[in-house]
């Protein structure tokens, strides 16, 4: 799998087809985050207790030049909404994701590219799009959505495979019980997407279909009317949260009968296993190696019998180094620094870590690799030790745990 980042070449990474992790964030876009990225605020909760009634408004599509005028209505309303965003348009509009995350909205993630061709031929191809979407948006606002939405929905593209392994690996896939139909076909007038949008259920809480992509200015226009009329209907407006009951379509007969073949039971464990970890709360880890410093959060290093286990690949780029993935041989080339000549060879079959200096094997030791969450990841203390860093400590206080290396 390909991927590229701003002023960076494209490389190509991973045992199985990685997502990539870009570098830490700015500090200040790492502890910034709006309440509603996770979920809806205390006066959106009260008001829906109060009512019983909640319109969910969720965009499909974007960010696309159309989400600025979507952004600028809600706030002129004041209320909130839920992006549903596709990974290569937050590569195209940056700026619009961050503006999306700063003004308090919720967002989810819908995929990469939207090729229903790719995504519903198999689990991985779907799961690998998640995947490189949630590192595209973690890398502008330091968050990772639970939330997504599929394409086109569920009904008809999920069985109970997709199901059973989105939910395994921590995501709420949320889909909606009340369509604007600005979708069904192009150039849906203004008029009836209001009409599809009032469109009445036995239901007090809506969450409600619209698209901000390329080609909805009609949607666009139509919002300040959608707006108008749930809030003449006694309607507070929310965000939907992955502490939510979602709305999900069923497993329907033309879904069952594209009898795709689940993922093998290695592949689940490689991918799909750990990767709950990342939504868990904890403490985050500060790898302070020499004068460099950077942050794995919760659910990006691992603490099991007594070891700080870490993504090398991650932790390598973070710090300025590189990593190479040798498919056929199944082995991990890593650096550490930029300019340095040594490079430290992993093999994931043997488990044997080789130090290579100027391209002659120096020293090598037996650890412990361990192939999860599209990573290879080792002890840190094989690591930094086999690097040539003679000390290293480790501490922890009530905010945080800290590893010194130098």
């Amino acid at each position: 799998m390909l991927f590229s980042f701003p002023g960076e070449g494209s490389f190509l990474w991973h045992p199985q087809e990685a997502a990539a992790k870009a570098p830490d964030q700015p500090e200040s876009k790492q502890q910034v985050q709006p309440f509603y990225a996770s979920s809806p605020s205390p006066q959106a909760k009260t008001a829906s207790a109060a009512t019983g009634k909640t319109v969910y408004l969720t965009f499909d599509d974007g960010p696309s030049a159309l989400t600025g005028e979507v952004l600028d209505i809600l706030k002129k309303n004041n209320i909130h909404a839920t992006f549903f965003v596709l990974g290569e348009q937050v590569k195209r509009n940056p700026e619009l994701l961050q503006r999306i995350y700063e003004e308090g909205h919720a967002i989810g993630n819908h995929t990469y590219n939207h090729n229903y061709t790719e995504l519903y031929s198999g689990f991985p191809v779907f799961w690998d799009q998640i995947k490189k979407t949630e590192e595209e948006i973690n890398r502008i606002t330091g968050i990772r959505p639970q939330l997504v939405r599929a394409p086109g929905g569920t009904a008809g593209h999920f069985d109970d495979t997709y199901f059973s392994l989105m939910k395994q690996g921590g995501y709420i896939v949320t889909d909606w019980n009340v369509d604007s139909g600005d979708s069904k076909r192009k150039g849906v007038p203004e008029a009836e997407i209001i009409k599809g949008a009032e469109t009445p259920v036995k239901s007090d809480q809506v969450v409600l279909l619209m698209h901000d992509g390329s080609g909805h200015g009609e949607s666009v226009k139509a919002l300040p009317k959608v707006i108008s009329w749930y809030k003449s209907k006694g309607f507070q407006f929310g965000v939907l949260s992955p502490d939510q009951e979602p709305v999900q379509f069923k497993v329907n007969a033309k879904a069952k009968q594209l009898k795709r073949g689940a993922p093998s039971e290695s592949w689940v464990q490689s991918h799909v296993a750990g990767n709950t970890a990342l939504f868990d709360n904890g403490k985050p880890l500060r790898l302070e190696v020499g004068p460099q410093e950077t942050t794995l959060q919760p659910g990006e290093y691992r603490y099991e019998n007594g070891h700080y286990l870490v993504p090398v690949r991650a932790v390598a780029e973070r710090l300025g180094g590189t990593a190479v993935w040798d498919a056929k041989t199944q082995t991990a080339g890593v650096t550490l620094l930029a300019d340095t000549d040594t490079v430290l060879k992993i093999d994931t079959n043997s488990g044997l870590l080789t130090v290579m200096v100027s391209g002659k094997k120096t020293s090598a030791l037996s650890t412990s690799v361990s192939l999860m969450n599209d990573a290879v990841w080792i002890p840190v203390r094989d690591f930094f030790a086999s690097a040539g860093y003679a000390n290293i400590s480790a501490s922890e206080n009530n905010e945080e745990r800290r590893i010194k290396v130098f």
